[in-house]
């Protein structure tokens, strides 16, 4: 059931997974304990082991709402599953594409890299396939593991502020952080390398930083556009964008994008279906890309999402309601005139 309400994800040698019933008395055995919840702000302490079950029941309904995403951090011990702590994500009715980031982890796990690998897999799986574009964390000024470790994982300073803690029944300061998509771009590898097919340039002395990018607007019967979510690992992970890619050496962009619709999405096209429509230009890394977009009415074959990506078939007035790569956004507009 808690497996179907949440995927588990894997982290390392860990598993965020969705709390279950059964995990109330190690939750209350490890939380419970003041060097844990004194660096808490909403834990109290001591901890009341009846509220350790009203709490796992309320984690449900909140995935169930996707107003909040609260895990059970397990690992496997003497071949049996162990919970070793808790990470938890929650959004605020007045910003819901903003999400703030907490996790805790028993003592006795400490040392063990636990905190640095769930939040980090958390925080990369939110910003990929939520609605959210921000997400922010801090850490008690007299907890600077805790804040050296959101630097490590991407996480940028951004100020100070005070925050209550129950345990200790003060305000206190706390070091404010934040992550967004392109904070995970700076840590990426270049886009030329994520995906391990080497970029087509144009040869040295014209146009030398010139990345070439195809893609592909799909339009369906109804009129309808289909957009591709970048899958977690990518750059710019979570945002939506016309399918397609880079081109391989001596490809054209249609044998580029005859290429990567298949791989991609499992349909074939021919090269008289390619209709060309218009073109980015835009600053990358580095490099510049050109990106000429193509338009498809006819394939064979049922669009289906290989390589773990979101898809979306979208009226062309709603396009723009989709967050998008910079290259992208300015051919939204044309399209959707075009439609």
């Amino acid at each position: 059931m808690s497996d179907e309400l949440f995927p588990p994800l894997r982290a390392g040698g860990l598993t965020l997974r969705a709390l279950r019933a059964e995990d109330a008395t190690a939750l209350h055995r490890l939380v419970n304990d003041w060097e844990v919840a004194r660096m808490m702000q909403r834990i109290p302490f001591p901890y009341p082991r009846e509220l350790a079950d009203e709490w796992i029941a309320s984690t449900h309904a909140q995935i169930a709402a996707r107003t909040a995403w609260h895990l059970a951090i397990v690992k496997e011990e003497g071949g049996r599953e162990t919970l070793v702590g808790c990470i938890g994500l929650t959004t605020a009715p007045d910003a819901p594409r903003q999400g703030e980031l907490g996790y805790w982890v028993g003592r006795r796990h400490w040392g063990a890299g636990i905190g640095r690998e769930a939040a980090s897999r958390l925080s990369r799986w939110a910003l990929a396939n939520l609605e959210m574009d921000v997400i922010r964390a801090s850490a008690l000024e007299d907890n600077p593991r805790s804040a050296a470790l959101l630097r490590r994982i991407g996480f940028v300073e951004e100020g100070r502020a005070e925050r209550e803690f129950s345990a200790r029944n003060a305000r206190l300061p706390v070091t404010r952080f934040r992550m967004s998509r392109q904070d995970l771009t700076d840590l990426a590898p270049a886009p030329a390398e994520a995906d391990g097919v080497p970029a087509v340039s144009a040869p040295t002395g014209f146009g030398a930083n010139l990345l070439l990018v195809a893609a592909c607007g799909l339009i369906d019967a109804d009129g309808r556009v289909l957009l591709a979510r970048r899958p977690e690992g990518k750059s710019m992970a979570g945002l939506w964008e016309f399918p397609g890619g880079k081109l391989m050496p001596g490809e054209t962009p249609e044998e580029a994008l005859i290429r990567e619709l298949r791989e991609e999405l499992g349909i074939d096209v021919s090269a008289a279906c390619l209709a060309p429509f218009a073109f980015a230009s835009h600053p990358l890394d580095g490099k510049h890309l050109l990106m000429p977009l193509y338009l498809c009415r006819r394939w064979t074959g049922t669009v289906t999402a290989l390589e773990g990506q979101g898809l979306a078939w979208v009226r062309p007035n709603k396009l723009a309601d989709y967050a998008m790569p910079p290259a992208d956004k300015p051919l939204v507009a044309l399209l959707r005139d075009f439609l």
